[in-house]
């Protein structure tokens, strides 16, 4: 595989690029309407996060966001936490969405195009997808659903999910989802503390050609949750409304039939007084779609920290900020709009989800694939692209540097033609993986990697289809967000490794994390180290053109002899070599005593970690690193844990090599892959008994 140097110049856009861009169309409003002329990109940043209230209220008016009543100022307080945006001001984050519905002909454009493993492609269009929301959202308010209820999804990637969303935030209540492969404890954690009224559920999903049978976990979930007064079913597997495929699927049709129509009291406990619906009454109204007027902070869903380690934090975003958050993200820093066809590869319980789903907000076309992307192989996704006519392609970084071992060739397996944006997140993106896609895509491609969170619902760094494109590196802080790094002073460093911090308030933070009434909780995660500055836990170097490089959480970050060093640094080092599938490194320090380092190897089939292999590991390390940052011990294993959203669990195995309580490090039900941490427990307690031996 070609090395490609970090830093690179590997693209730059073309004079038609910059022109269709939808921030060169912005650029031009300000100069027409504000008097406001900027002679490059950076400028403009900069003026974004000084005169931040001119800067919001111009996205606002920008992107004619209409409010039912005035806001009667921008910014009520410039300070975090505690900043009050446009009081006064109500709308609904479904006006948006169905003002680009259009009239007449217009309906019947895509909304949503959507495929899946036992799915062909399909599409649902505007009218029919609004039908769907009103007819749902009618049913909630026969439920008794009304403004700050919270109604609960354990649903995949799949057009009903969408549905739900958006008929539970047009009748004001709050929108919550947590993804079928998570266990009953993991959401039973999080849906428990936010107490829904109903819960809308898929009977099973289908992953890697299997099916997975979830009615046993929503019947655990519905005893978990007293606060639930109605189940709907949205029957996936095999309905009475479809004809089975197999005998499985004629059994599991028959046993929901029964399930439904079986009187409430034969059910134990709590789901007793449980009305059950079926989706397809649910969605049984022909009515006209009623959207509720909210204050711009009302709250539109709840989202979740990981969760793995300790209960997750249920983090609230207002209607408003996430309006204003997410129409500058896309249109300017995806460069979305409504011609576009806009895919990113998400579990419905990851931000991403939302993300792809404020593709709405713009007009674009949103095409979702439900199952798993490397099924049958690893150009499944890509041929998905083709079929869907996507222009906007995303994906978590995993999925590319899957593809580069794959051996994949996307360009062989589709025509990209229509293809012209690349997105990325979710851990950083190496520079080899910016190579494989300039030579196995397209050569003229706009590649845009991200990074942001699920704790403010957008980004700090991404892309700019005004500015080149540099190997490894994002191209810019985005719009409105004060992003910098930090040394241990509290002081902005330029081409130095920092913690990332945002200096300004942003409309998409956090209300508050439900249930912490006296905002502690909040306070402690995001704003304990510099007060009044939100600490996002990332290492970040801000180059001096502007650009950022991600370097992994700071809290998992090699302290190694006083040389600081995010783990991806060394994870594409030892991820470059072909024997090597995956890997993970974490750094045990201890109070006056050099640290431990191991690093954990997945190795492909049939290859042993033998010597050689070992100190090709190490030469390459020292090489490409230095050899402070050569570890202690190299180590086979059967895999790497990571949460379900894909990230790589060094915290939680660094605490339990520091001898933390095995049962408190991890929620397995938070896990893709919770059978990787037996190895771990096991390599622990003799680790701890040896160190323990020898200190002794």
């Amino acid at each position: 595989m070609t090395t490609l140097e970090e830093g690179k110049l590997v693209w730059t856009p073309s004079p038609a690029v910059r022109e269709r861009a939808r921030l060169t169309a912005f650029m031009r409003w300000l100069r027409e309407t504000r008097g406001l002329a900027f002679d490059d990109y950076d400028s403009l940043w900069r003026w974004s996060v000084t005169d931040i209230e001119a800067f919001w209220d111009a996205i606002r008016a920008y992107f004619d966001v209409r409010f039912d009543t005035p806001a009667r100022q921008v910014l009520a307080r410039r300070e975090m936490p505690g900043a009050r945006w446009f009081e006064g001001a109500s709308l609904n984050y479904v006006q948006q969405v169905f003002r680009h519905a259009g009239e007449g002909a217009a309906r019947q454009r895509a909304a949503i195009r959507h495929a899946g493993e036992a799915q062909p492609l399909a599409e649902l269009s505007w009218d029919a997808l609004e039908s769907q929301v009103a007819a749902l959202a009618h049913t909630l308010r026969r439920l008794g659903v009304g403004r700050g209820d919270r109604v609960a999804g354990y649903l995949p990637n799949i057009p009903q999910t969408i549905v739900a969303f958006l008929a539970t935030a047009s009748v004001g209540a709050v929108w919550s989802g947590c993804a079928p492969d998570m266990g009953q404890v993991a959401v039973a954690d999080r849906f428990r503390q936010i107490e829904p009224k109903v819960l809308i559920a898929v009977d099973g999903y289908r992953y890697g050609g299997k099916a997975y049978d979830r009615a046993p976990v929503v019947a655990q979930l519905v005893d978990a949750l007293p606060s639930l007064t109605d189940l709907i079913v949205v029957p996936l597997l095999g309905t009475p409304d479809e004809v089975p495929t197999t005998a499985l699927e004629t059994a599991r049709a028959t046993a929901l039939k029964t399930a439904l129509e079986t009187a409430p009291e034969s059910a134990p406990g709590k789901a007793s007084a449980l009305r059950r619906h079926r989706w397809r009454d649910a969605l049984a109204h022909q009515v006209p779609l009623q959207i509720d007027s909210v204050p711009f902070d009302h709250p539109l869903w709840i989202v979740y920290s990981s969760g793995t380690t300790g209960m997750p934090k249920p983090i609230v975003h207002g209607h408003g900020g996430i309006v204003i958050e997410q129409l500058k993200l896309m249109a300017f820093h995806n460069d979305l709009g409504p011609d576009d066809v806009f895919h990113w590869y998400s579990s419905s319980g990851w931000i991403m989800w939302n993300a792809q789903v404020a593709g709405l907000l713009l007009g674009s076309t949103i095409a979702i694939y439900d199952g798993n992307p490397a099924w049958p192989d690893a150009g499944v996704l890509w041929r998905f692209a083709q079929a869907a006519g996507i222009t906007v392609f995303g994906a978590g970084a995993a999925f590319f540097t899957g593809g580069i071992k794959a051996g994949v060739v996307p360009s062989r397996e589709a025509d990209l033609s229509r293809l012209r944006g690349i997105g990325s997140t979710g851990s950083p993106l190496p520079a080899e993986a910016y190579d494989w896609i300039y030579r196995n895509v397209r050569d003229d491609i706009w590649l845009a990697p991200m990074s942001g969170g699920t704790d403010f619902a957008g980004s700090f760094v991404a892309g700019c289809p005004l500015l080149p494109v540099y190997a490894g590196e994002m191209q810019c802080r985005c719009l409105g967000a004060k992003v910098e790094a930090f040394d241990e002073a509290g002081q902005a460093r330029i081409d130095e490794v920092g913690e990332l911090v945002c200096t300004e308030p942003m409309p998409s933070m956090p209300l508050y994390l439900w249930g912490d009434t006296d905002g502690k909780r909040y306070r402690d995660s995001y704003f304990d180290t510099y007060p009044g500055v939100w600490r996002h836990g990332d290492w970040i170097k801000i180059t001096s053109r502007g650009g950022a490089i991600i370097y992994g959480r700071s809290d998992a970050t090699i302290n190694r002899h006083g040389i600081r060093m995010g783990t991806s640094e060394l994870y594409r080092v030892v991820e470059e070599l072909p024997e090597v599938l995956d890997s993970m490194v974490v750094d045990l320090e201890y109070l006056g005593r050099d640290s431990y380092m191991p690093l954990f190897v997945v190795l492909r089939e049939g290859i042993a970690l033998d010597d050689r292999l070992v100190d090709t590991i190490r030469a390459r390390i020292r090489e490409a690193l230095s050899s402070r940052h050569v570890p202690n011990a190299i180590l086979q294993v059967p895999g790497i844990p990571r949460t379900l959203s894909g990230k790589k669990m060094e915290v939680p195995i660094k605490k339990l090599l520091l001898g933390h309580d095995p049962d408190r490090i991890a929620n397995r039900d938070a896990m893709a892959n919770p059978d990787t941490l037996d190895w771990y427990f096991d390599y622990a307690r003799r680790y701890l008994s040896e160190t323990s031996a020898a200190t002794a």
